[in-house]
């Protein structure tokens, strides 16, 4: 359970296009069941996903990572942060039940946050939707205590509504959620890289340039992965396709050219270092001493 705003209820509206292309009922069979003890919901829906994703860790070792005494339950920077720690990355998804219903059937169970009670008088709670039913619109969820407790689409979306629909799913570096935005993988793998590192967070960023092959941003940061774990070519590779995609992308620019001088290409990392050093911005200096230092090496 947590302390946040609740958002407002309103009715599910499936779009046209996702009744047409998920099966007309999806469940994910690999999630187990840890029943809830009091104000315990975070740690007990945490362990599922992470189990179902095969992370060996028990609600007891959850309780003192993510539940908060003085609160009574646990806030989602925490259970997010709790995620990371064990080796995969949450994905917040977006609130909409569309959105949910993907995620399943792609085998992603999703935690979910809901608000039992009234929206003035809030009743937090975590559960796990594992599964779905189109034609009889109902949800699959593991829930306090009961597991596979099936509850309508309708009543559902009127609890979870009030949490602004907040959900996420929780994956392994080198898996994305069926429906991820661009922006939001890009902002939790960059949270992920933060705490592990480039290597683990490689695999990562080498799946987001390929579901999204123009995310310069994205190229760019597996640029830095690939240099960081000793992969020069393969940098310099990342690095020409950030800036194929955004040519202002001064930083980039940068980068190349310090890895092509690094690999003895003096004449590709002049050309880099001037593209750098003529854009405006924070890079900017750094570009013209770069450059600076390889005119003075060559003169030399």
């Amino acid at each position: 359970m947590t302390l946040l705003l609740a958002g407002c209820a309103g009715t599910p509206q499936l779009a046209e296009s996702t009744r047409e292309r998920l099966p007309r009922q999806a469940s994910v069979e690999t999630v187990p069941f840890h029943a809830q003890r009091d104000y315990q919901c975070g740690p007990a829906s945490l362990a599922m996903v992470l189990n179902a994703e095969g992370v060996e860790v028990g609600v007891d070792t959850l309780i003192p990572q993510v539940f908060t005494p003085r609160r009574e339950g646990s806030v989602q920077p925490e259970m997010l942060a709790t995620v990371r720690r064990h080796g995969r990355i949450p994905f917040v998804i977006d609130n909409r039940l569309d959105a949910l219903l993907t995620e399943i059937d792609a085998g992603h169970p999703v935690l979910v946050m809901q608000n039992l009670a009234l929206p003035a008088w809030p009743m937090w709670h975590y559960a796990v939707a594992i599964g779905y039913d189109l034609d009889a619109k109902e949800l699959i969820l593991h829930s306090g205590e009961e597991p596979e407790r099936i509850e309508s689409f309708r009543r559902f979306d009127a609890t979870w509504a009030r949490s602004d629909r907040w959900a996420f799913v929780a994956l392994p570096p080198g898996t994305l959620p069926a429906g991820v935005a661009e922006d939001r993988a890009m902002e939790a793998i960059s949270a992920y890289e933060r705490l592990h590192g480039a290597e683990a967070t490689r695999p990562a960023w080498e799946a987001l340039v390929e579901r999204f092959p123009r995310a310069a941003l994205g190229h760019f940061a597996l640029g830095n992965a690939r240099h960081a774990t000793g992969d020069a070519q393969g940098a310099i590779r990342a690095f020409q396709r950030a800036v194929a995609v955004q040519p202002e992308l001064a930083v980039a620019w940068l980068n190349l050219g310090l890895v092509l001088r690094d690999q003895g290409d003096r004449n590709a990392a002049r050309h880099a270092l001037r593209r750098a050093a003529a854009l405006p911005g924070h890079w900017q200096p750094r570009a013209r001493e770069a450059l600076t230092g390889l005119e003075e090496e060559t003169l030399s």
